[in-house]
């Protein structure tokens, strides 16, 4: 997985950081799967900058219709189409989506030439394609908010085929029992199970990007255990008052939340257009005081997994 950051300020773009916006590459070997987390005003042209283009993607999460989230989907929606794209595209997000594409779509005089289903969903698991399950956890803002954990499957581990050999077994279809676990029986009566010749799984990556939001209580539940943490931190701790009172998290809470859920890697974004660039790195160094692998987002900064 990659995840492209094409926005990074709250609130309102500045000079250097555009609003909120995420591309995630799964960078997948035999599936695509490009999307976008939030659509800020000014994302598509944000993917100007970039390598990828708007009709790669096949997913858009929306975490919270702000329009500092949101504002840049009905122009990325009406460019993908114009741009003859014909590739489906799915939209996830709270309720009220479905009338904000559709009413901004009908005012204009716009529409889509590609198929296009929005789902608005609720706390829990969105959609699991049998390579990613997607859930959402409800957050602590004043409109309705969520946030998104992917998962990707464990990949099975490998046959030890050269061992199998030496025992007698043929490669065909016995090989292909033994892959999936089970015991097969030989022609002279010896019962192998597969399990013991199988290696470990590896464990698929882990990944949570929280939508803006006050501390609350399904925040660790979200960022148990993950590799990658991408985390709001609007204020900074001196601020941190005024960030809770507006539904927002200070550079200390999201630090001490990413040690608490055992989180592998925090990524802070989200920054008020207070702070400059000095300013930006005196609120990274809050957050790793309390959690050292902790990284800030710049606008177009690559960060993999």
């Amino acid at each position: 997985m990659e995840l492209t950051f094409l926005g990074t300020s709250a609130g309102v773009p500045t000079r250097a950081r555009n609003v909120t916006a995420i591309l995630l590459n799964l960078q997948h070997p035999t599936q695509p799967g490009m999307w976008l987390f939030d659509c800020g005003e000014g994302t598509q042209q944000q993917f100007l900058r970039t390598a990828y283009h708007p009709g790669k993607l096949d997913k858009i999460f929306i975490t919270h219709l702000h329009g500092d989230h949101i504002f840049g989907l009905p122009g990325l929606l009406c460019s993908r189409s114009m741009a003859g794209n014909t590739q489906p595209l799915t939209l996830y997000g709270p309720k009220g989506l479905r009338e904000f594409v559709e009413t901004a779509l009908r005012l204009s005089g716009s529409w889509t030439d590609f198929p296009m289903v929005i789902e608005e969903i609720a706390a829990g698991e969105v959609f699991d394609d049998g390579q990613y399950k997607v859930s959402a956890f409800a957050l602590n803002h004043p409109v309705e908010c969520y946030g998104y954990r992917i998962e990707e499957h464990d990949k099975p581990g490998a046959l030890d085929a050269r061992a199998l050999t030496a025992l007698g077994v043929k490669p065909g279809p016995l090989f292909q029992q033994l892959k999936n676990g089970e015991t097969v029986i030989l022609d002279d009566g010896r019962a192998i199970d597969g399990q013991a010749f199988i290696s470990p799984a590896t464990p698929g990556k882990k990944l949570a990007i929280f939508g803006d939001t006050a501390p609350c209580d399904t925040a660790r539940q979200l960022a148990k255990g993950v590799d990658l943490m991408v985390h709001e931190a609007t204020l900074e701790q001196a601020m941190e008052e005024k960030a809770n009172s507006r539904g927002h998290s200070s550079t200390r809470q999201a630090a001490q939340l990413a040690r608490e859920a055992g989180a592998g890697r925090l990524v802070i974004t989200h920054l008020s257009s207070r702070y400059d660039a000095e300013g930006s790195q005196a609120m990274l160094a809050e957050c790793q005081a309390i959690f050292p692998q902790t990284l800030l987002a710049d606008d177009f900064r690559v960060v993999s997994l």
